[in-house]
């Protein structure tokens, strides 16, 4: 009986403790709310985080409207950087009844311990853990609530961009962390046409100062000095602390840190942090910014009191602080939506019941997906701006601080923003703007950079190795001026040569290199493989006669053009016999047809407007006929005797005169040119003519001229003859295309300046119609590129560059005449405004003078009485007065009579005149006779 009452009260008491826990668990506002929180203690992070949550949990249970009387409670556990160390702890956390756990801090762990957030419904809000592969979609319960190293990196590389360099070193920790910040660092810089031209990586772990070391030199063996050191506080100590002993920190030389040099700078005591700026003059490096405000300032001056001094608050101390207060807004939402904290088993772990682990104990938060919307529709003001996210869960306005390590201080440089990129102005007051990302407004203060220098380093320098650059050059077989290998040597010289050399040694700096020649020295080089070869590292660089074509500079960088070049076209030309007949070329056979027209037209129009009442153009038809010709023919010489005497017909002739004047002087201009000036002719007028007839064409063997011809204009290759010396192009222009030579040659403008300085009887025919130049070429992103370039100019600027010119280049008095070919005949569009004018005032008087026949034939009409006995008969007299109106003398007696009058009115004013000064002479002269008698 005894131990049935045994049984009967323990079962009582468990059915009170279950009903205890089920209340306890099945309220919607428990007593106590547990958290989890998942970092290494003791690091330079995660002693700053502690704190910050601390101070977190007590401002969350101070507010009574959050939360409305549950404790916020967070059960700190310590990963000691350890991924296996952070996955126990968090599955001890899935035992309990925790509802999300802060953490993890590093991103190595992260990628451990994040898929028990998935499995298990749990939230995890990292404050710290940045590598940007911590993608939402692979892990759906992560959180980041501070900024990803995606924004960072893009902020190193406009930062590397801005000031022109264009290769980077790496240092990074060979981790997760580190390599995934390099990869997206590598995309970055090569979205600006930079790149990462060296990665050294540090093993995780504890580190030797010699292997540091190790690495270090090599990465001083390098080209580029430009170093992105990214880590973690301790070991990127001591790679500074080994690169001051190398030299490494000397003028020259870029630093740029992440963010975590800010976090450690920040949170090392005042005195500490003096210490480790004495190693770090010049160094660049990246803080997180948080905008400033009285919250912030009032949290900073509570911190110093907490801290006694003894620690400092870096920006992750806000975030971790601004973390705690995200879960407990949104646990706070959870509630006032009607969540409860439940759990329940999960069915994927049923199959681990009776394991020494006891996994089944692991419990699936059933509120989780609730919990982690309202933290996703979190927005509140925090101690670091505003706490919202975006649809890829990112935190709005990422921006950083770029910060300059000056003596024993830190310097602000300006910032960098999502929205703007880099300015001097802080990003919150450019948030209301449009996003502008223009060179002239992406600017920084000054640096002062290693070896306390102003001025910006140049990025780069020879690799200290011993290695010399190999510089192929083209072993030509012809026009051995510009380019060609000493005899007996592996020495080159020529134009090309001379202007390379005089361009290296205005270089700030030493350029070690060797000429290397390419070619069989027996015919030209082909020039595209040669420039190919830069591309897969046979040479690193090219020195010559190279054109630089649109092709070419596809894979290859060029430098400033020392040499102007361009397609033109060499053929024969012959001195034109001036002939017989040489007096008919100044006009064309269309302008000699119309210009005969017209003057035929012109004598019918002043006849037609004339003859009725100009005796002079009246007669019988032979002898109407005979002055149209003789008038229209005659005022070619303005020797027509004919006068005009109606208006119509005087302004007709004065119009035609101007004409006849510009004709007859254009004519004797260009007769005089023709037979006066020496006359060289062509058949070939250029490249469309070229292209439109089927005759041969020559180009040189290795020329980019060939490729031009049939890609560029669709001219057939079997229309193409190679030809490979000055000698061949005279042969092959002799011979023609009809025994077995070439109509014309297409070739670079330097190359046939030198081929006619020997050759009088070839000219260019027509205009060049290409426009390039010659440069030196070299590896894409090439600095030397840009610093030959700049000595180019130097030599043009100086005169240097014409002096090297003419030392290997000569010309001869038919190589410097202008032997473009121009026609002298003139076409009718030189004269067809001309014409125009004329016929447009034949029109006019024609339409005048024919009105006017109209009106006097309807007054004859209406005055006659016509008889007719048919409307056929009434028809042949119409048409037969028509004519004769047309016909008929004008009277001019009346024209005669008005004449006479002026003239009599005239001379009449005119007696009056002489009579008035008789009179006044006779009465003078009378005076003059009475002073005499006195």
């Amino acid at each position: 009986m005894s131990v049935v009452w045994i049984v009967l009260l323990s079962t009582l008491s468990l059915g009170a403790l279950l009903a205890d826990g089920l209340s306890a668990h099945g309220s919607s506002r428990p007593a106590v709310v547990n958290v989890g929180a998942i970092f290494t203690l003791d690091s330079t992070i995660g002693r700053v985080a502690k704190i910050a949550i601390d101070e977190a949990v007590k401002d969350i249970n101070a507010n009574s409207s959050v939360l409305k009387g549950s404790k916020f409670n967070v059960i700190f556990r310590n990963s000691n950087c350890s991924g296996f160390l952070g996955l126990v702890e968090a599955l001890r956390f899935m035992e309990t009844d925790i509802l999300a756990v802060i953490g993890p801090q590093s991103s190595v762990v992260a990628h451990t311990i994040l898929h028990v957030g998935n499995e298990l419904l749990t939230p995890f809000v990292s404050f710290s853990a940045t590598d940007p592969t911590l993608s939402t979609l692979q892990f759906p319960y992560f959180v980041r609530s501070t900024q990803s190293d995606l924004h960072q990196m893009t902020a190193v590389a406009e930062i590397v961009e801005n000031y022109g360099w264009k290769e980077v070193i790496v240092v990074f920790l060979d981790d997760d962390y580190g390599r995934n910040g390099l990869s997206v660092l590598d995309d970055a810089l090569a979205a600006r046409r930079c790149r990462v031209s060296y990665k050294a990586g540090i093993p995780p772990g504890n580190v030797s100062r010699s292997e540091i070391m190790d690495i270090l030199v090599k990465v001083a063996m390098t080209e580029s000095r430009v170093i992105v050191l990214h880590t973690y506080p301790p070991t990127g100590f001591t790679v500074f602390s080994v690169a001051h002993y190398l030299g490494m920190m000397d003028d020259g030389y870029v630093w740029i840190a992440t963010d975590w040099l800010a976090s450690a700078v920040d949170s090392a005591p005042p005195l500490q942090s003096v210490g480790m700026l004495e190693t770090l003059q010049g160094v660049i490096f990246l803080r997180q910014y948080t905008p400033d405000s009285e919250r912030k300032r009032a949290f900073s001056a509570r911190w110093n009191k907490v801290t006694g001094g003894s620690l400092g608050l870096s920006t992750y101390g806000l975030y971790a602080y601004d973390a705690t207060w995200l879960l407990a807004h949104a646990i706070d939402s959870f509630f006032d939506q009607g969540g409860k904290i439940t759990f329940s088993n999960d069915s994927n772990l049923l199959t681990t019941q009776g394991s020494k682990l006891h996994l089944d104990k692991m419990v699936i938060f059933d509120g989780g997906p609730l919990l982690l919307k309202n933290l996703m529709e979190s927005d509140f003001e925090g101690l670091t701006g505003r706490v919202k996210f975006t649809d890829d869960r990112s935190l709005v306005n990422p921006a950083y601080e770029i910060i300059n390590v000056v003596g024993t201080g830190l310097h602000r440089i300006g910032y960098w923003s999502n929205s703007s990129g880099l300015s001097t102005l802080p990003p919150e007051t450019l948030y209301s703007q449009r996003p502008n990302r223009s060179s002239s407004t992406n600017k920084l203060n000054s640096v002062l950079w290693p070896g306390e220098s102003i001025r910006t380093p140049r990025g780069w320098v020879f690799p200290n190795n011993g290695k010399q650059l190999r510089i192929g050059v083209p072993r030509r077989a012809s026009y051995r001026e510009y380019v060609s290998q000493a005899q007996g040597t592996n020495n080159s010289k020529g134009f090309c040569i001379d202007v390379f050399t005089a361009a290296v040694n205005l270089l700030p700096y030493a350029v070690p290199y060797q000429f290397i020649p390419y070619g069989n020295g027996r015919e030209n080089p082909n020039y595209n493989e040669l420039v190919k070869l830069i591309t897969t590292g046979f040479f690193d660089g090219a020195v010559g006669d190279i054109a630089i074509t649109t092709n070419r500079t596809k894979i290859v960088d060029f430098t400033q053009p020392y040499a102007a070049s361009g397609l033109v076209v060499v053929a024969s030309v012959s001195k034109r016999n001036t002939g017989a007949w040489a007096f008919l070329r100044p006009f064309s056979p269309q302008m000699w047809a119309v210009s005969a027209a017209f003057f035929v037209f012109i004598g019918i129009v002043v006849w037609i407007l004339e003859h009725r009442m100009n005796d002079e153009f009246r007669g019988t038809p032979k002898q109407q006929l005979i002055t149209i010709l003789w008038f229209s023919l005659s005022t070619l010489f303005f020797a027509h005797r004919e006068t005009t005497v109606s208006t119509l017909g005087r302004g007709v002739l004065i119009i035609w005169l101007f004409v006849v004047l510009i004709i007859n002087s254009s004519y004797t201009a260009s007769l005089t040119s023709i037979l006066t000036v020496q006359q060289l002719y062509s058949p070939i007028k250029g490249i469309e003519s070229l292209r439109e007839g089927d005759d041969p064409i020559g180009y040189q063997v290795g020329s980019f001229a060939e490729h031009y011809l049939t890609d560029g204009i669709g001219i057939p290759s079997s229309r193409l003859m190679p030809l490979g010396s000055p000698e061949e192009y005279a042969t092959a222009l002799q011979r023609g295309p009809k025994n077995g030579g070439v109509a014309a040659i297409v070739d670079e403008r330097p190359y046939v300046e030198l081929f006619l300085a020997s050759q009088c009887r070839y000219r260019i025919i027509g205009q060049e119609f290409t426009k390039s130049g010659w440069g030196f070429a070299f590896p894409r992103d090439s600095p030397l590129a840009i610093d030959l370039s700049t000595a180019i100019l130097t030599l043009s600027e100086s005169g240097d560059l014409q002096r090297i010119h003419d030392k290997w280049l000569t010309t001869s008095a038919c190589s410097s005449e202008n032997t473009e070919l121009e026609s002298d005949r003139l076409h009718l569009k030189s004269f067809w405004g001309l014409y125009l004018l004329c016929g447009i005032a034949c029109f006019l008087a024609l339409l005048v003078y024919f009105i006017q026949i109209i009106n006097r034939y309807r007054r004859a009409s209406r005055d006659e009485l016509i008889s007719s006995d048919g409307p056929g008969s009434m028809r042949s007299k119409r048409i037969q007065r028509l004519l004769s109106l047309i016909d008929e003398k004008e009277d001019v007696s009346r024209h005669e009579r008005k004449r006479r009058k002026l003239e009599t009115s005239l001379s009449e004013s005119n007696g009056g005149n002489e009579r008035e000064r008789d009179s006044k002479r006779k009465h003078s002269s009378a005076n003059n006779s009475f002073s005499i008698r006195s």
